[in-house]
């Protein structure tokens, strides 16, 4: 089964989870980059990250070359803005035709808990079932047993 992890990352965890997983699963990767860079430190990553996120901002995206047609599986990856998913990955979710894909999602927080990340992607995607999630509280920056565990037995799921 082919699979292609679709992420975005502002500080690097979810960049970090995503790199993690593909080298288990021999995954590929797609990293998304917005053209209009969020600010990475102080109170201006909150206040503007929150609020493209608050407004379901679907921000245009840097070029990217990808043939959605080759793969079986998506995992979409993002960090936890302000309790639901970075406004980058709703815009390829609105661009790319991912119908007939199986997914599986990834959440990077500060918290641990991915708030209402996983259900927003979930209507996003029309998906009504279980499918395999992984939530990590900052995998690069604060790394911990409990997350490599639960990284392990998330691609376990997958394999």
């Amino acid at each position: 089964m082919k699979t292609l992890i679709v992420y975005y990352s502002l500080e690097g965890n979810t960049k970090w989870a995503a790199e993690q997983i593909a080298a288990q699963l021999g995954a590929d990767t797609l990293r998304l980059a917005p053209k209009a860079v969020y600010p990475d430190k102080g109170f201006k990553k909150f206040l503007f990250g929150g609020k493209s996120a608050v407004m379901k901002e679907a921000p245009e995206l840097e070029p990217y070359e990808v043939d959605i047609t080759k793969y079986t599986r998506v995992i979409l990856a993002t960090p936890v803005w302000a309790g639901t998913l970075a406004p980058p990955l709703r815009t390829f979710l609105q661009r790319e035709d991912l119908s007939g894909k199986q997914y599986a999602l990834v959440a990077s927080s500060m918290g641990g808990r991915p708030g209402k990340t996983f259900e927003h992607l979930k209507q996003l995607l029309g998906v009504t079932g279980d499918i395999p999630v992984l939530s990590l509280k900052d995998p690069k920056s604060h790394p911990s047993q409990a997350n490599e565990a639960a990284l392990s037995a998330f691609c376990d799921k997958l394999t």
